[in-house]
Formats: C-alpha cells, structure tokens, sequence
C-alpha cells in the first residue's frame, strides 16, 4: 500500500490523475448516455439478468462470453451500476483496437522516457479506473505479453507502469469478455490456461437474438423510438409485415445488426409508418453452416469430456486436494464442479471404478 501512498501524496501526479480521470469519465458518461438499455423479457435475456443481479454486489471476475453484437458491454455496466462501486469510474478498453505494441502503455501506463514518443509520464486504464470497474473488450486479442502482465493484476492486485521501477496497488474490479472460444484459443497456445481460470471466475453468456425471437418486437419499437425523437421524426406504428420480417430473419450481427437496419430505416422513412426495404435484411444461413458450427461445438465438447473424465480416473474420482482432478488440469474445483454438471459426468462411477479395481487386485494377489 505504501507505493498508492506515494502517488497520492504527488501533487504533480495527483493533478496528473485527475486530468485524465475527468476525460475518461466525460467519453464514459457520454458513451453511457447512448448506451442501449437491456431490453426484452425472454427466458435466455432473463436468465442473464437474474445473474447479473447476483454477482453484481460482489467483487467477482466476470467474464462475459457471446456473439458479437449481443450486447456483452451493456452486461457490464449493468453489473457495474448495481456494483458497491457505481459511484467510481467504469472504464472501458476495446483490446482488440488497440496496437499490440501499446496495449501494455495502455492499460497499466508508462514512465516518461520508457520508449520513443514516451515524453511524459501516463496514466494508465487500471490506474483510472481505480476504486471502479474496468471493462476489457475482446479480451481473446491480447498479446501473450500482456496476458502475463493481466494475470499477474488479477494474482496480486498489483502492476508496473511500462518502464516503471515500482509496483503499484491496486483496487479494481475486472469485467472481461470475448465472442472468442476461448478454450480453442487455448488449444491453438495463443491464449494462457491461466489467465482464462482466472477470468472464468463468474461466467455469463449472452444469448444471440436468434434464441431469444420473442424480444425483437420490444427491441423494434424501442430502437425506433429512440431514432425518431433524435431526428424529429413522428413514427407511429410498424407495419405488420416488417414485423414479419424482422422476426424471420437470422441476424448474424444480432441486436448491432437490428439496431443499424432500424435507424437506416428511420432515416429514409417519410410516414408515420414504419417499414423496412427487404434488401437491407440479413439473408438466410445455408444449413451446412449451422451444421459445421454444431459439429465443432460437440467435437469440443467431447474433448473437454474425455480430459476430465481422464483426470477422475487417475484421481479415483476426488475432485478438490493436491491429487484432484481439478489440481490434474490445472483449474479450479468449482470450474470443474461446473463443467462436470454442464457435461454430466458422474463422478461417483469413477470412485466405484477405482474400488473395483483395488478388490480385483486383492482378489489376484490371494489367488
């Protein structure tokens, strides 16, 4: 703690941090000022509320995991706003936006002089965000570097400015989320088992819009009445067939992809109703490609089976303690208590598996 104080007590930095806090709160006040409220009374939508509602007073890692455009960043500002921190800053960083080479300087800042263009002394997003909540967008893209470095954050709360020579304390709550699969990611060594146990603390998937069809009128009507009233439009009504429309159609963008139909929509419409030009509507997937992603889901779903399954073996069934299966994998116990209920494993098989065994042997030996 003594290394806060001494930023702290730093008038320079002091002024420093506030500066940067101020503009970091105004782009975040403005993105939250647009930002689309969690609409829809679906069983998927409300499955991921009633989570939210249950991690958000806690200081858990969250990691949320969906398609692009299901709405992941609205997830993490609910939490945050439901959060013992709502009061401080929620600060937002699209990983995957961001060079390689400066995502570090990014997220934990840098001392001035620690590489060419350094000419000043930077704060950092975690230092920003600091008392809040930090949401990292596409968490999946960062460097390997970096991944070490996040870990390390989440391992001891604490990080080193890009060219720093101390450590700094910190108190932060990480939101984390990817429409990448991250286990695969793993498999292909470009993501850290690590880091992704430490993430996958709290999950929470976001459905894609196609599983939850039953909000896409709620959805409609709110999109277009946000439209209209920002270009002084009066839209009274949607066509029945448009409603068709938008119901029938797959959206593999999801609600991004409804929400930018709708305002072009609302843009050229000249009527008090509301109607949309078919051309603009997401065609139709072939089958084949819903097969394909299928197959891959239970292929890796197999996978994960016949790997924890292999582990029980060697462990006799125990989960928990240095000769678990959790310690096998390297995961934590309540992620494989998880992913055994998720798989349905009966663990018990294996205790029983391990006893018969140990009779057979006995029965061997006296023979």
């Amino acid at each position: 703690m003594a290394s806060v104080a001494v930023v702290i007590a730093d008038p320079k930095q002091s002024k420093e941090r506030l500066k940067h806090e101020n503009v970091t709160l105004r782009e975040e006040g403005n993105k939250a000022s647009t930002c689309d409220e969690i609409v829809g009374t679906s069983s998927p939508l409300q499955k991921v509320l009633s989570l939210v509602s249950k991690v958000a007073p806690t200081d858990a890692t969250v990691l949320v995991t969906g398609e692009t455009g299901t709405g992941k960043e609205l997830v993490a500002r609910a939490i945050h706003r439901r959060s013992r921190r709502s009061s401080r800053a929620f600060v937002s960083v699209n990983c995957a936006a961001i060079p390689r080479d400066l995502i570090a300087s990014e997220l934990f800042g840098h001392e001035k002089g620690s590489f060419t263009g350094a000419v000043q002394r930077r704060l950092g997003r975690f230092e920003l965000a600091e008392g809040g909540t930090i949401f990292l967008d596409e968490v999946g893209e960062l460097p390997v570097e970096t991944q070490v470095a996040l870990l390390h954050v989440l391992q001891e709360h604490e990080f080193d400015r890009v060219g720093g020579t101390r450590s700094i304390q910190t108190n932060v709550r990480v939101i984390a989320a990817t429409n990448r699969n991250l286990q695969t990611a793993i498999a292909a060594g470009t993501f850290r088992s690590d880091l992704f146990y430490r993430l996958n603390v709290f999950p929470i998937e976001m459905p894609p819009l196609r599983e939850r069809r039953e909000d896409i009128p709620s959805l409609v009507e709110y999109f277009i009445d946000r439209y209209a009233r920002k270009l002084g439009k009066n839209i009274r009504g949607v066509s029945s067939r448009t409603l068709e429309l938008f119901q029938s159609c797959p959206w593999p963008g999801n609600i991004r992809e409804l929400q930018n139909v709708i305002e072009r929509s609302v843009i050229v419409c000249e009527t008090e109703n509301f109607s949309v030009d078919e051309t603009w509507l997401p065609r139709q997937p072939l089958a084949s490609e819903f097969n394909s992603q299928s197959d891959f889901s239970q292929k890796l779903a197999a996978r994960e089976k016949e790997m924890i399954e292999s582990a029980l073996r060697e462990s006799e069934g125990r989960v928990f303690g240095p000769s678990g299966a959790a310690a096998k994998l390297g995961i934590a116990r309540s992620t494989l208590e998880s992913k055994i209920r998720s798989l349905k494993i009966n663990k018990n098989h294996f205790k029983n598996f391990a006893a018969t065994l140990s009779r057979r042997s006995s029965l061997e030996s006296v023979l």
